[in-house]
């Protein structure tokens, strides 16, 4: 079954559109800059998951206000925050096919932009005044940064196993899914146990999403990714692909990707992505996404039947089938 992003937004394309005004009217500032640079950010493009997941989750559950799509907004400015950041460390030039923000206004200027989004979100949680809601959201903002901090310590490091590559998949990623999937429970007043498998499908469908970016590093196109093959290995990140090669891989192919991740650069990266290809790596790491996958789905077969509750399937299967 082909499952079209476009299709399950097209279900709550109304609540989209009045988280944007949302996000617009709470991005406004008298510092040029900072609506210069906040302008740039949400204007880029991206899939808006997380958000669509807050919306999906209340809906699931019957809820029928308007405090959902301030949630949605405020997690997609905890996201902007953390590309901004991300941006930095990784030293980017192109995302979603366009210049970063601080490849066009430079460091200083994303750093510190990010850190205004980190903060309107919070006022944002104030004036939802849940306190429930207040936990989840810094609790995930926490875990987000200790994730940030982990992948740092991965770089360059070749003797990174599965076990600590899906450990910063969780934290970095992942947490936010689980976050966004757990309010709009909350919002719709769903039991501990329904709240903790919407959380648990956030949790494994966040998983699989980034295995599968981490694939598209190296099989994608840069017309559908907006990146360039191999951008991760530059950065001597490694990921799942990588970590196969080395294991499943012939010795002298794990020795070129060891190398590669060591160093960094894409001096070897045609070396690199045939090691890849020939050991299985991308067939693995695609497994293992539709495994999260089929978790995540597991996970709320509970949850009552409803649009919401089949769009959330879907963003399931489109996590591990999509090209971009």
């Amino acid at each position: 079954m082909t499952v079209s992003l476009e299709a399950i937004k097209t279900i709550i394309a109304d609540d989209m559109e009045a988280v944007d005004r949302v996000i617009r009217q709470r991005l406004h500032s008298e510092v040029v800059l900072i609506r210069q640079i906040s302008d740039y950010i949400i204007n880029s493009g991206g899939k808006r998951l997380r958000p669509m997941l807050v919306l999906l989750a209340a809906g699931a559950f019957g809820y029928r206000g308007t405090r959902h799509h301030e949630l949605a907004a405020i997690v997609e400015l905890i996201h902007t925050a953390t590309l901004l950041h991300d941006d930095v460390v990784d030293e980017s030039e192109l995302r979603r096919g366009r210049k970063t923000a601080n490849a066009l206004f430079g460091n200083a200027a994303s750093v510190l932009v990010g850190d205004f989004l980190y903060s309107r979100s919070f006022q944002m949680m104030v004036d939802v005044d849940i306190m429930r809601i207040m936990a989840v959201l810094s609790e995930a903002t926490n875990v987000i940064a200790e994730g940030e901090v982990l992948q740092l310590l991965n770089v360059h490091d070749a003797d990174v196993n599965e076990e600590r590559y899906l450990r910063v998949v969780r934290y970095k990623t992942a947490k936010l899914f689980e976050a966004a999937a757990r309010l709009g429970a909350i919002l719709g007043n769903a039991t501990v146990a329904q709240e903790d498998a919407m959380a648990a499908y956030g949790m494994r469908l966040g998983t699989a999403f980034q295995v599968i970016d981490d694939v598209l590093d190296y099989s994608g196109d840069y017309q559908d990714t907006g990146k360039n093959v191999g951008d991760d290995l530059a950065e001597g990140k490694p990921t799942l692909p990588l970590i196969f090669a080395m294991q499943h891989g012939a010795a002298e192919q794990a020795a070129v990707v060891r190398h590669a991740i060591e160093q960094g650069g894409l001096a070897d990266l045609q070396g690199v992505v045939q090691a890849i290809r020939s050991s299985g790596a991308l067939d693995y790491a695609r497994h293992r996404a539709q495994e999260e996958a089929d978790t995540a789905i597991a996970s709320i077969t509970a949850v009552p039947r409803s649009v919401y509750k089949d769009c959330l399937l879907q963003l399931a299967s489109f996590a591990v089938a999509r090209t971009y």
